[in-house]
C-alpha cells in the first residue's frame, strides 16, 4: 500500500518536511560516492532553511510537554501497559531536555561554519559549486570516505535534538489514528469531521496496483478526496469508478 499524508495545519507541514529531508539526508550520507555526499549537503541546507523559523523550537517544546501531560493521564489505567507508557514518557522527557538545552535555533552552529556557508551561497547558481568556484569543496569531495562520513555525521548531530523530537511527535500522532475502510464512490469521497475533535493529520492508503493518485483537500470541517489517473502525457484526469481506500484521521 502507498500511504499519502495530508497535514491540517502549517506546523504539521513543517514537521513532515523536516522528517522527509532528514530521512533523505541520512540515506545520501550513508552512501559512499562524493556525488551522493554533495546532495546530502544540499539537503542539509534545506533542513537549515526549514528550521529557520524563530518559533519552531518553542512549538516543538510545547508539543512535547502537551504529549507528556496527555500520556501522564493514563497512569494507573488498567487498560494501558504501564511499562510501555513509562518508556514513551521517558523519551518525551529526554527529547525535551536535549532540545531545551540547545542554544539558539537548530542548525545555528552550522550557519556559523564559514566553509559550509560558502558552499550554500553558491548552490542557488546553476553549476555554482564547480571546482573553479569552490576549490576547497572540490578537494573535500576527494577526501577519504571515512573523512567525509565523519564530517557529515558531525554536521547532522547538531540537528538531532530537533529532528528526534519531531520524529517522536509524528510517531505518536500517527499511532493515534484508527484506520477505517471506506469507498470512493465514482472516484470521490467526502466525510464531515466531528467538531468535538481537532484533527491534525490524514493518512490515506491506496493499493499501488490501481495506478491511481489522490487529490486531497481537508480542513477542520470536511475531508474531500478525488481519485485521479495519470495519462501517457503526464496529465491527470478524473477516475469515475469506485475505489476502496483505507483512511486514518490522527488527532
Amino acid at each position: 500500500m502507498i500511504i499519502y499524508e495530508y497535514p491540517f495545519n502549517e506546523r504539521l507541514r513543517t514537521y513532515l518536511r523536516l522528517e522527509h529531508l532528514y530521512r533523505r539526508m541520512v540515506e545520501l550520507a550513508s552512501r559512499e560516492t562524493a556525488l551522493d555526499h554533495h546532495f546530502a549537503i544540499l539537503t542539509l541546507f534545506e533542513i537549515i532553511e526549514v528550521s529557520a523559523r524563530s518559533d519552531l523550537k518553542s512549538e516543538v517544546l510545547r508539543d512535547l510537554e502537551k504529549e507528556k501531560q496527555v500520556l501522564s493521564g493514563y497512569r494507573d489505567n488498567p487498560n494501558v501497559t504501564q511499562n510501555l507508557l513509562d518508556e514513551v514518557i521517558h523519551k518525551l522527557d529526554e527529547c525535551f531536555e536535549q532540545l531545551n538545552q540547545q542554544a539558539g535555533k537548530a542548525g545555528q552552529s552550522l550557519t556559523a561554519n564559514d566553509w559550509l556557508m560558502s558552499i550554500r551561497s553558491r548552490t542557488g547558481i546553476p553549476g555554482g559549486t564547480c571546482a573553479f568556484d569552490l576549490p576547497a569543496y572540490f578537494a573535500w569531495q576527494h577526501e577519504s570516505l571515512q573523512r567525509r562520513h565523519a564530517d557529515l555525521t558531525e554536521w547532522t548531530t547538531t540537528l538531532l535534538p530537533l529532528v528526534n523530537s519531531v520524529l517522536l511527535l509524528l510517531k505518536l500522532l500517527r499511532d493515534s489514528g484508527v484506520t477505517q475502510k471506506v469507498m470512493a464512490t465514482a472516484g470521490q469521497f467526502q466525510q464531515n469531521l466531528p467538531q468535538v475533535r481537532s484533527f491534525q493529520l490524514l493518512r490515506l492508503a491506496i493499493d499501488p496496483n490501481l495506478g491511481l493518485i489522490p487529490e486531497i483537500s481537508a480542513n477542520r470541517l470536511i475531508v474531500s478526496i478525488r481519485m485521479m489517473q495519470q495519462g501517457q502525457d503526464g496529465r491527470l484526469s478524473s477516475w469515475a469508478e469506485d475505489v476502496p481506500l483505507e483512511l486514518a484521521l490522527c488527532a
